[in-house]
């Protein structure tokens, strides 16, 4: 029942090397804000986890509906997804309650399947079907969560948000279905953002329930959420980029709109980094960002001309662009990130999305989706090291209160703010895009 030993077993770094200053024998102290520690790991395992199970349902139902060759392998990274999700859920409340999840887990999926076969088929009676079988399941898993958590998430907001879950995949899958590829996209990313929001409710409950376990720790803080914040958009990037690669080989009708979403993505990320820095240093990142993204369409194409010439200057490209954009991170943490590290960290993930999209092309799908799963997770350990430099450049940002007590409204917000799951999620949504993450301006008044 130690949660802390899953969390060692899923690779959420994958060996990228960026130090965190703030992860210090002083971050035990709650006045110290810090970005890793036992119940801010928690956090960031489930943010991993839940995430990547909305990414490859979103791909696995497109590719089910389209008969894709690759489909049995990515719903095997589905099901690889689940495993882990189910050992993470044994580890805390037992084996017993882990197959439970498993098994209900499993069905969900099942029921996902169902809907995509009777789609494929126009079987309006089967598409009813498995939608009535997903309401129950909402009933029955958030009554599970619920008791396993001794009422600290309730059941009957854990089941609305349920709903919100099932009714975003099958939205992204109603709207790629029907061709509104841009509409599909859109819910994939709200999908996608939901599960932060659940990674947070979850992590609090189980902290909270388990305060011994987790060394009195918080999930939820400031500096929590600046960790969680980047594990959305970093991972995101990695799994956009995926998507957007393979349907630029494969010519699909959805290209352009899996390509806006990175797009989107990237805006995102770069208004983030200017929330920090000021506008100037997020102009630069954006550039930086959307010119390395450039380098993977450079090489898709070049894929599609056999012109093996084109492939290697794409390579080239990527590889002086992890140079620059490694001491850029460097100076805008004032040396907390070193340039070395985040340039080995960039290139691992260069090699990651270049490997993925290779095996993809040659057809080797066995070896494409571990490499998919290892490309995403890769993300969370950059995304630890840039919060963690961020919070140890500005710790009075990020200091955090003591909690009162856990929260029985849903899986977002704190009991304080007494808000519902609907509008946690919303004002979350909004305010990721708006607001960024903090409001300190310094690379950009340093550079004056």
């Amino acid at each position: 029942m130690n949660f802390k030993k899953a969390a060692i077993a899923v690779p959420l770094s994958l060996s990228l090397l960026l130090p965190v200053a703030a992860n210090s024998a002083a971050a035990h102290d709650h006045a110290v804000p810090t970005v890793s520690d036992s119940a801010v790991d928690l956090r960031a395992t489930l943010d991993q986890l839940l995430s990547e199970h909305v990414y490859l349902a979103v791909e696995t139902m497109r590719k089910g509906v389209d008969g894709a060759k690759d489909f049995e392998q990515s719903a095997a990274a589905l099901q690889g997804n689940t495993d882990d999700l189910s050992a993470a859920i044994a580890s805390v409340y037992g084996d017993e309650a882990g197959a439970k999840f498993k098994d209900m887990w499993s069905a969900h999926i099942g029921f996902f399947v169902d809907y995509v076969k009777g789609t494929a088929g126009n079987d309006e009676a089967a598409k009813n079907a498995a939608l009535d079988e997903l309401a129950q399941y909402k009933e029955d898993f958030s009554n599970f969560l619920s008791t396993a958590t001794e009422k600290r998430l309730e059941a009957d907001a854990l089941a609305e948000g349920l709903q919100m879950h099932v009714d975003q995949l099958v939205g992204a899958f109603n709207a790629y279905v029907a061709g509104d590829y841009e509409k599909a996209y859109e819910y994939e990313r709200e999908a996608i953002h939901h599960m932060y929001m659940v990674s947070k409710g979850l992590s609090n409950a189980i902290v909270m329930q388990f305060p011994d376990k987790f060394e009195n720790h918080q999930a939820v803080t400031p500096a929590a959420d600046l960790r969680s914040d980047l594990n959305y958009l970093l991972s995101e990037h990695a799994g956009l980029a995926v998507t957007a690669m393979q349907n630029g080989i494969d010519g699909s009708k959805d290209f352009e709109a899996s390509a806006a979403a990175l797009s989107a993505n990237t805006e995102d990320l770069s208004a983030a980094i200017a929330s920090v820095y000021g506008a100037e240093a997020g102009e630069q990142f954006k550039q930086m960002w959307a010119d390395h993204i450039g380098h993977f369409v450079n090489y898709v194409k070049a894929t599609g001309a056999n012109d093996e010439d084109a492939k290697k200057a794409a390579l080239t490209a990527l590889s002086q662009y992890k140079d620059s954009f490694a001491k850029f991170l460097e100076s805008a943490t004032d040396g907390r990130l070193k340039a070395d590290a985040l340039a080995e960290g960039l290139q691992m993930h260069v090699d990651q999305l270049i490997k993925a999209f290779d095996t993809y092309t040659a057809g080797d799908y066995a070896t494409t989706y571990p490499s998919v799963r290892e490309a995403y997770g890769h993300m969370f350990g950059t995304s630890k090291g840039l919060s963690g430099a961020i919070v140890d450049q500005f710790p009075d940002k990020f200091k955090a209160e003591m909690p009162s007590e856990m929260p029985k409204t849903g899986m977002g917000g704190t009991a304080s703010q007494g808000l519902p799951f609907e509008a946690i999620l919303i004002s979350a949504i909004l305010a990721i895009a708006a607001a960024g993450f903090v409001t300190v301006r310094r690379l950009a008044a340093d550079k004056k």
